[in-house]
């Protein structure tokens, strides 16, 4: 089923891509809610602290990206699909005892399970996803993809948020007004028993489906067989993945990727607690960023490759995405929140072409190549850290931090898209 060969896309596969992307969506966007939630439950000091939520989800795929990559390589991409569903599904059963013994380092360790579940995921699943059609329509697939996990990401913060976080200015006025510790910890096990029965149907969802796809004729790519038909036959004169930079140089705009859109998408929540915004606005927040990628992923589904390149969507968008974060660090109130949520159109193109821009050309050596880019996801544990310890640590102003943390990120990723995919070809 090479590109190609047809130059089509094949429906069965990119409907199986689509729902995957819906669980990335599901599990990704789930730590917006968990942040505030687990803050609370687990009695933590800091934002910084709480921060460990995303660290412990991203920086799961820095490590297990390449042994995905040997994983893969051994058992095929549908069987690696179908063991990244495995480990999701157990990840998800650690929050029932990190939940009973309200242990904030037991819902870490099933946050990073759940992590390397999504890192094995990820490896397959956005080669696949590029390589099932034209490479040059690779930004249209993941966009429409996208479409689905950022659906995913708009559910989750409305079903989670409504769960976890109800009545949560009530839960912390109790907490107040509690003159000892049993009397907290009464009311902090009634609130983090809410987990039951949300994860433990996650677990149910994700060996059902992974049953499902064991038992489904899902065509393999040989990614190998991609090399023997382009006609520049460049990748025949490379010996190692180490002779393309633009590779790498595509790995670190993931990591700023990944960066900006955790700020704008998991930080929003925090964010808006600090400007004073309305409790509906907090609790919801995640979703009101994802609702905006899903509108920047149907303009991209709409424009690419008809209307504009994927080189200069990314451009667009990095270009917006550094006057949103301006208008949002010098403005206050509702208007900062709303352009904080914006930014989710400005980030939602960027990895569907940086994605395909980093390991076009790769031949015999995607699936390395995939497994490094998809390293690059790490942004997302590295830079929320980076943000509280700027705010909690030395003291910065939230907004100012935030335009700290944001800007050299964005330059970067724009360094990329007007140079940084050309490098070594």
């Amino acid at each position: 089923m090479s590109s190609t060969t047809s130059g089509k896309t094949e429906f069965r596969p990119m409907a199986i891509c689509c729902a995957l992307f819906f669980i990335l969506g599901f599990i990704t966007w789930a730590n917006g809610t968990l942040i505030p939630f687990l803050k609370i439950a687990c009695n933590l000091e800091t934002d910084l602290q709480a921060f460990f939520v995303t660290f412990a989800s991203y920086i799961a795929y820095f490590f297990l990206a390449i042994p995905s990559s040997w994983i893969l390589k051994k058992i095929g991409f549908q069987n690696g699909l179908v063991a990244s569903l495995i480990i999701l599904g157990l990840g998800s059963l650690i929050f029932i005892p990190a939940a009973d013994n309200r242990s904030y380092g037991l819902f870490l360790t099933g946050i990073f399970i759940q992590g390397s579940g999504m890192a094995l995921l990820q490896t397959a699943v956005n080669p696949y996803l590029s390589i099932i059609g034209p490479i040059d329509s690779a930004a249209q697939r993941i966009s429409i993809a996208g479409f689905f996990n950022k659906t995913a990401g708009i559910i989750v913060p409305i079903l989670f948020g409504t769960l976890f976080l109800k009545d949560a200015g009530k839960v912390t006025a109790q907490l107040e007004a509690a003159t000892n510790v049993a009397e907290q910890n009464a009311i902090l096990d009634v609130l983090i028993a809410r987990v039951h029965t949300p994860y433990i149907s996650l677990a149910v969802i994700f060996v059902v489906f992974a049953i499902f796809l064991k038992f489904t004729k899902l065509p393999e790519v040989d990614v190998d067989a991609e090399e023997e038909v382009d006609p520049s036959q460049v990748v025949l004169r490379k010996t190692s993945v180490f002779q393309f930079p633009h590779l790498f140089l595509g790995s670190l705009a993931i990591f700023f990727c990944v960066a900006v859109e955790v700020m704008a998408g998991d930080i929003i929540g925090v964010y808006g607690r600090e400007l004073n915004v309305s409790s509906f606005f907090v609790t919801y927040a995640t979703a009101f960023t994802l609702l905006c990628m899903l509108v920047g992923y149907i303009i991209g589904i709409i424009a690419i490759p008809k209307f504009v390149s994927q080189q200069f969507a990314l451009r667009i968008c990095t270009l917006v995405g550094i006057l949103f974060t301006t208008i949002s660090v010098f403005t206050t109130g509702t208007i900062s929140f709303i352009f904080v949520a914006l930014l989710g159109i400005a980030n939602s193109l960027m990895w569907p072409a940086i994605f395909p821009l980093g390991i076009k050309g790769l031949g015999r050596f995607t699936k390395t190549g995939s497994a490094i880019m998809i390293m690059g996801i790490a942004g997302g544990a590295i830079w929320p850290l980076v943000y509280g310890y700027l705010k909690d640590s030395l003291q910065v102003d939230f907004q100012h931090a935030f335009l700290y943390a944001m800007i050299p990120a964005y330059l970067y990723i724009l360094f990329f898209a007007v140079k940084g995919h050309k490098a070594g070809k």
